[in-house]
């Protein structure tokens, strides 16, 4: 049996829209500014998928370097967005504490047009298959509903 979160009626947990918040992902992942890249899960169905979001703004730290006069979000930092996500996912699924998911894979990845400033990235992570502490997902990267992005990940779940 699966637990299924959902937001409805633009209510939630924590922050208003959000299932899982910030301040509760950040209980979840090791990760922190300025590497933390996503801002919450909007949906989450335990060992299935789930779906979150990352808002980019100019203030991001990779913009003055990539590109100057030309800010591009680098593909490398959509996939650990997604990745992230996916980490997410894994750990509300199996309900481990004392434990922390490791992203350990990435197969077929895609980049099909830039990410910008002023953007809204929507990350989803599908399960495609796990084996013990071993989950690999099939993760999208969308803005506005056009795919910019899309990778196969795997992760692990291991002692901290």
């Amino acid at each position: 049996m699966t637990d299924s979160v959902k937001v409805e009626s633009g209510t939630a947990m924590g922050q208003a829209g959000a299932v899982i918040d910030n301040k509760e992902i950040q209980s979840i992942l090791p990760h922190r500014y300025p590497f933390l890249l996503i801002d919450k899960v909007l949906d989450l169905e335990a060992g299935k998928t789930a779906r979150g979001l990352k808002n980019v703004t100019i203030n991001e730290p990779f913009f003055p370097g990539h590109f100057p006069g030309h800010p591009v979000m680098p593909g490398v930092l959509i996939i650990e967005a997604m990745a992230q996500v996916g980490g997410v996912l894994a750990f509300k699924s199996a309900g481990t504490n004392n434990r922390v998911v490791y992203f350990t894979g990435i197969d077929k990845a895609r980049f099909r047009r830039p990410v910008l400033p002023g953007d809204s990235l929507k990350l989803t992570v599908n399960v495609i298959k796990t084996r013990g502490a071993v989950w690999v997902f099939k993760g999208e990267a969308r803005v506005a509903g056009a795919l910019v992005a899309e990778a196969e990940l795997m992760a692990t779940i291991m002692e901290k």
